[in-house]
């Protein structure tokens, strides 16, 4: 069972390889992440460095799961800077390398990032995904609430148009 740990600033910068590999390996799974294929491993090295000032910063919190084959999914969770929104965060990147699919960690990456949330203050998350996803139907069976569906709203990773389901979760 994979071991999920909170990544401080500076424990960031040396997972940083990692959890490359988990979003190079979600993005050539179909993810829609943001990303269009090719996507290779030094464009995802290069993306997850930009996030570091988030860190720094406190608005970006990111866990990752190790097994003994090492980093194979991660979450992160952005928190609201301005002041009228900071009851407010959300989920984002949620992702499980293929070789650790099907275990339940993408539920449990999903709880640790909620329970950080709550404990943030955070009384109101929100998210998005492609609809009729494997995150769709997790997202629809651990208590969000879809609240709307915009077709056509970004590509997959091949460019091809997708619907995208928007879920919020009151955590109060």
């Amino acid at each position: 069972m994979p071991t999920i740990t909170h990544l401080s600033p500076e424990a960031f910068a040396p997972a940083v390889d990692g959890l490359a590999d988990v979003l190079v390996d979600a993005v050539a799974s179909g993810a829609s992440l943001g990303f269009l294929q090719p996507f290779d491993h030094e464009a995802a090295t290069a993306w997850w460095h930009t996030r570091q000032p988030a860190l720094d910063s406190g608005t970006l919190r990111v866990w990752a799961a190790h097994s003994p084959d090492g980093l194979v999914g991660t979450v992160s969770l952005a928190l609201e800077p301005k002041a009228n929104g900071r009851h407010r965060a959300e989920i984002v990147k949620l992702m499980v390398h293929r070789k650790a699919r099907g275990q339940g960690l993408a539920r449990r990456l999903l709880t640790t990032a909620e329970r950080a949330a709550r404990e943030a203050g955070v009384t109101l998350l929100l998210l998005d995904t492609e609809t009729d996803s494997t995150a769709d139907r997790l997202y629809a069976t651990t208590g969000w609430t879809r609240f709307g569906k915009v077709p056509a709203y970004a590509t997959d990773p091949t460019g091809t148009l997708q619907d995208c389901s928007f879920f919020y979760k009151a955590l109060a």
